[in-house]
């Protein structure tokens, strides 16, 4: 069987069916059982997508266009996103200093407020995982640190 992402080391069967496992069971874990995105959402009252937006804000002001390269969007579905943030008080639009035909968006105290909440409870790990031996949970952190470099 061809792997779509193939590798420079050799895999075999045994490998291969507990990386399918250890992935179907991650997916589980972080979508289904342990989904930080719906309790973010519902904590805040907004979907996921304008949490996406409040997080890629927050370090500082973004251009319309800036915000959709980073959440990989459409700018009409961005300045869609952008207008429910200003109603609701969480962004606003500013004149950019240096091209005064675009505008910046950028957080309100409230918005950097929800942002800092989304993002501790997406960072809140589950109680199970902090139930684990520090011993697995120090290996899981190093197995992940090297799957995300």
């Amino acid at each position: 069987m061809e792997r779509p992402h193939q590798t420079n080391q050799p895999v075999d069967d045994a490998t291969t069916q507990a990386a399918t496992r250890a992935w179907q069971g991650l997916h589980t874990l972080l979508l289904e059982r342990h989904n930080r995105r719906k309790e973010a959402a519902d904590a805040l009252g907004i979907s996921f997508s304008r949490i996406r937006a409040l997080r890629r804000i927050a370090p500082g002001p973004l251009t319309l266009r800036d915000l959709a390269q980073r959440m990989s969007t459409d700018p009409p579905y961005t300045t869609i996103i952008v207008d429910d943030l200003v109603r609701r008080g969480f962004a606003e639009r500013t004149t950019h200093p240096i091209d005064r035909r675009s505008k910046l968006v950028r957080l309100t105290e409230e918005g950097k407020a929800a942002a800092h909440h989304a993002t501790t409870i997406l960072a809140t790990p589950p109680d199970n995982l902090l139930a684990l031996p520090r011993k697995d949970i120090e290996t899981l952190d190093r197995v992940v640190t090297r799957l995300l470099s």
